[in-house]
């Protein structure tokens, strides 16, 4: 194989649709854009959502809901997987910068403790937010909670 014989594989490339540019084309006459009307005409552009007439999608659905700007969205970390990961990784400190080391939330992420399974080492824990739950079942188990 040299230079020269290079080529792409059958079938992985078209030829562009040429339009406008006389029978030749086999695309002649009208170009593709029928006969008349608005939209065989140069500069015509149809509006974002118009459905040929019949009533748009977003006027025949009613408004609800809102975003809440001030929302604070946390990534949730149950106690049991702080569990596995303190053994998996021999681990009795657990903050924001241990999980961004080993990958388990982003250096933009805010994390929050949740409560959901059991533990039974003995952990300090740092974080954004706990859960009642959570808290209860680290202290229990002989570890600490600290809220940044």
């Amino acid at each position: 194989m040299e230079l020269h014989n290079l080529k792409p594989a059958k079938g992985s490339t078209h030829k562009k649709k040429i339009i406008g540019r006389g029978e030749g084309s086999g695309h002649g006459g009208t170009a593709t854009r029928g006969h008349k009307g608005a939209q065989a005409r140069a500069g015509y552009s149809r509006k974002i959502g118009f459905e040929g007439g019949q009533m748009p999608i977003q006027r025949r659905l009613p408004k609800f809901g809102f975003k809440n700007i001030n929302r604070v969205e946390y990534l949730g970390i149950n106690v049991k997987e702080l569990q596995v990961f303190a053994e998996k990784n021999q681990l009795s400190v657990i903050d924001l910068d241990v999980l961004k080391k080993y990958g388990m939330v982003s250096k933009t992420q805010l994390v929050k403790i949740l409560g959901n399974g059991d533990i039974s080492i003995k952990l300090d824990v740092t974080a954004n937010a706990f859960s009642k739950s959570a808290i209860e079942k680290i202290e229990k188990a002989g570890g600490k909670v600290t809220t940044i």
